[in-house]
């Protein structure tokens, strides 16, 4: 009987100590002793893209590059990240950061460290810049020079998070900042349409962002194609086989407060097309997106197809254009 009693009295002891030793390893990083190295401080960020049409995170396989800036409360640049390494395209992908306490804000861009970026700062932060002095631009050849007017893929995010023992965990959210246009001819009667025969162009003041993202007026530019050709539909009318001209952009974000124009001329001068971009584009905002911003599904759905029917004196047939993989009739759209 008093064997029973010393095991039962040992059993309670020893919970005892293992309570009082967990509750020591949990304390531990309240209670620094001089023989303890500091308890790590600061935040763990995951960065996640899926402000896109599948609602899916596409980070790992969209961005190759990163660059992180990080600012206090006040607004003061603290410190930058930049990670180019195959680690961003790993799932469990995080960026750990040692801070002091407080609460930071996070900016972060895809794409713009990588050798060939499109996008730039203004002017790099570093101490003694505020959060909003932050201006990225578009690189000026990109406009002119035939190697880059297809735009790296750039994108931006932001978080204000707080600090913590053991790290803080966070999540940047980004959007996609770049565009690809497809625009494509296609003559009524089955005739061939040769691209050589038309100009194309998009205009826009879409190249200064400011710190949260939103377009500074810095003066209209003009994107030309970074791919044009002539493709087959596979389809004969007749003896014809239907051979369609396309001509390809790659533009900055595109905004509802601005007012972007696709032109399409002939080579004698006669606009064949001349429409605002963003009115035509969101119709393709069908009723699985009825509720959805405008400004939201312009952000969201980065890459576009539009095809134009044109007559046999290669004019606009206005009654018909299809966007993406739906037909729109003119005559109906309210635009």
């Amino acid at each position: 009987m008093q064997s029973r009693k010393r095991n039962i009295v040992s059993r309670i002891i020893g919970a005892t100590l293992c309570v009082a030793s967990m509750n020591f390893a949990f304390s531990s990083c309240e209670k620094i002793y001089e023989d303890l190295d500091p308890c790590a401080h600061g935040v763990s960020l995951r960065f996640i893209y899926d402000y896109n049409m599948e609602f899916a995170n596409a980070f790992p396989k969209k961005v190759d590059c990163l660059t992180l800036y990080i600012y206090d409360e006040e607004g003061n640049h603290v410190g930058t990240r930049v990670v180019t390494g195959p680690e961003l395209r790993d799932e469990g992908f995080r960026m750990t950061l040692d801070l002091e306490p407080g609460n930071y804000r996070f900016v972060a861009y895809g794409g713009m460290a990588c050798g060939k970026s499109s996008f730039s700062m203004v002017r790099t932060p570093e101490s003694g810049c505020k959060y909003s002095d932050v201006r990225a631009k578009m690189d000026v050849d990109c406009l002119t020079n035939p190697d880059r007017k297809k735009l790296h893929d750039m994108y931006w995010g932001q978080l204000t998070l707080a600090t913590a023992d053991l790290y803080q965990e966070g999540v940047v959210e980004m959007m996609k900042n770049t565009n690809n246009i497809r625009i494509m001819l296609q003559q009524m009667n089955g005739d061939p349409v040769d691209d050589k025969d038309f100009d194309f162009e998009i205009t826009d003041d879409n190249t200064l962002f400011a710190c949260d993202n939103d377009l500074i007026p810095n003066g209209v530019e003009t994107y030309t194609p970074w791919a044009r050709g002539q493709a087959s539909t596979g389809v004969m009318e007749g003896s014809k086989e239907v051979i369609e001209a396309y001509a390809e952009f790659s533009t900055s974000r595109l905004m509802l407060k601005n007012s972007p124009k696709l032109v399409i001329r002939r080579k004698d001068g006669e606009e064949v097309v001349n429409i605002p971009l963003n009115n035509y584009l969101l119709l393709f905002r069908s009723e699985f997106h009825k509720d959805m911003d405008k400004q939201e599904f312009l952000d969201r759905r980065s890459e576009w197809s539009m095809l134009f029917f044109l007559d046999e004196d290669h004019t606009w047939l206005k009654t018909k254009i299809k966007i993406n993989d739906w037909t729109v009739r003119i005559n109906d759209a309210e635009i």
